[in-house]
């Protein structure tokens, strides 16, 4: 018989899977991909130095219910279709809380139910600085860190509280922050640390942890902090959260400790303790504002099911990315400023109810290994809690570090700096911040400082773009829209006391003394 005969039969007898059987089938290789991570995580438990096990195996627990999640994603029915106009009441505008009548007493007595946390967790590697990001010096020889503590002290003194400041570390910050802030002991601010927790990178293939021993030192790369979304858990487990609640704390104030705009607020304070019309309190508060040019890929918050959610770019369709960045239909965007009601924390984690979208964030291992990490944002906790809002506040509240390009204007006499509090330059006659792109080569603050006799005049500049090998001299001064682009193989020396307004520079101009 033909061979291609008996092939034809065989194709004929041959059944196609039902829907059923592959859901079955999906179901037994996600159980599989679950007890064979259970085993890894139990074998790498034996090998944890033994003052660790018991916060190495709340840890994994932790990992176990995020990677259970991945397998089995919840959040696969969201539908762009779905999402609905916000509600009047989501939105508060910051003008309609803000109460000049507040006397000395009633701030002190709001100020003694809140405390401060910063999320501490990252290293300053992408501006080429080794450490914690909150020890890099950027304005006035103060450093993140030196800028936060010399707000909440002036608060402290001034109305004689104490505002404790918590910093949630990771383990590649937390050694080295917690050297630093032994210089703080004879302020007048209480400092505390705890750390979020550490997951194993998994590796993309056989989604199995890479590490081989838990004792971290010995391979850190295998090892990650999942995200900021970690810090309602570890704040939990530290022991800290039932600690403050029993000195009468209510309000937390969460921020990233690189936004030098993140200051106490007290009208905020006071609208959270003592809401208007004897209204709930509100447990969850997230200042957003409104979006730019230069914002297009924060998350913004919607309403969906119900509910305040935040929406995040990398939840969005890529049909709908467009649509997601335009201004004119999400006009808001999340700073990551949160203030949330510390006995609400407490509830959301006791009865299992926290809950936050997965971001999947794909990363290469110096071998080569492609992995991933499981990470949480905070603020997608918003939906978790009772009469959550959003607060519209003024742009002067976001005021990130992020690039060199935001550190030239930090630096710079667009603003002016006083207790560690940094302010719009007076002089300067709009309020908008001007957009600045600085190329590859000021990326590290090494090069950056080298480049710039010093920080140029800032107060009248709406746009900066400088590309290739430039360099600015003494005293120059930047008006309107300047670009200033240096040919490969060129160089391009802006001279002392330039003025360049609304100018677009190329080619090469070299000034040379002699």
């Amino acid at each position: 018989m033909d061979s291609s005969n008996n092939i034809e039969g065989r194709r004929r007898h041959q059944r196609t899977p039902s829907q059923v059987e592959l859901n079955e089938f999906k179901a037994l290789t996600k159980l599989d991909a679950s007890s064979q991570l259970k085993k890894e995580l139990d074998k790498l438990l034996l090998t944890a130095p033994q003052n660790e096990v018991e916060t190495i195996r709340t840890e994994f627990n932790g990992f176990e219910k995020l990677f259970q999640r991945y397998l089995c994603p919840d959040d696969s029915d969201f539908k762009w279709t779905n999402i609905e106009p916000l509600p009047k009441e989501a939105i508060v505008s910051y003008g309609n809380i803000v109460n000049n009548s507040l006397s000395y007493e009633n701030i002190r007595a709001n100020l003694n139910k809140l405390i401060v946390i910063k999320l501490n967790g990252g290293l300053g590697t992408s501006m080429g600085c080794k450490g914690p990001k909150s020890t890099i010096t950027v304005r006035d020889d103060l450093t993140f860190l030196d800028l936060i503590i010399r707000q909440l002290e002036n608060i402290n003194l001034a109305y004689n509280v104490n505002v404790p400041l918590v910093l949630m570390n990771s383990f590649n910050t937390d050694e080295e922050t917690n050297k630093v802030i032994n210089k703080y002991n004879h302020i007048k601010v209480k400092i505390y640390t705890f750390n979020q927790s550490r997951y194993p990178r998994v590796d993309k293939e056989n989604l199995l942890p890479i590490a081989k021993s838990a004792a971290f030192d010995s391979d850190v790369e295998s090892w990650y902090p999942p995200g900021h979304g970690d810090l309602y858990e570890s704040f939990y487990n530290s022991g800290l959260l039932k600690m403050f609640l029993n000195e009468g704390k209510e309000y937390v104030f969460v921020s990233n400790s690189d936004n030098l705009g993140a200051t106490v607020d007290m009208n905020i304070l006071n609208f959270l303790l003592n809401p208007p019309n004897s209204n709930k309190s509100p447990e969850f508060l997230m200042e957003v504002t409104d979006k730019t040019r230069a914002d297009v890929k924060g998350g913004t918050l919607i309403n969906y099911q119900g509910k305040l959610r935040l929406l995040e770019i990398a939840q969005v369709p890529k049909e709908n990315v467009d649509e997601f960045k335009s201004v004119s239909k999400f006009k808001i965007f999340n700073t990551n400023n949160l203030w949330i009601n510390l006995k609400a924390i407490e509830r959301v984690i006791e009865e299992e109810t926290l809950h936050m979208e997965i971001i999947v964030n794909n990363k290469t291992t110096d071998k080569g290994v492609n992995v991933i990490q499981l990470e949480t944002a905070s603020g997608a906790a918003i939906k978790n809690f009772d009469g959550a809002v959003g607060i519209n506040v003024p742009r002067s509240r976001f005021l990130p570090v992020k690039t060199t390009s935001d550190l030239m204007l930090i630096m710079s006499n667009l603003y002016t700096q006083k207790k560690g509090l940094l302010e719009m330059n007076p002089k300067r006659s709009f309020p908008s911040v001007p957009l600045v792109k600085l190329g590859s080569g000021f990326a590290k603050v090494n090069e950056f400082l080298k480049r710039f006799g010093s920080i140029p005049d800032c107060l009248e500049l709406d746009h900066l773009t400088v590309s290739g090998d430039v360099t600015f001299g003494k005293s120059v001064a930047l008006r309107g829209t300047v670009i200033i682009i240096a040919n490969h193989g060129d160089r391009i020396d802006i001279p002392a006391g330039s003025i360049l307004e609304n100018k677009i520079v190329s080619g090469n101009l070299r000034i040379l003394d002699h």
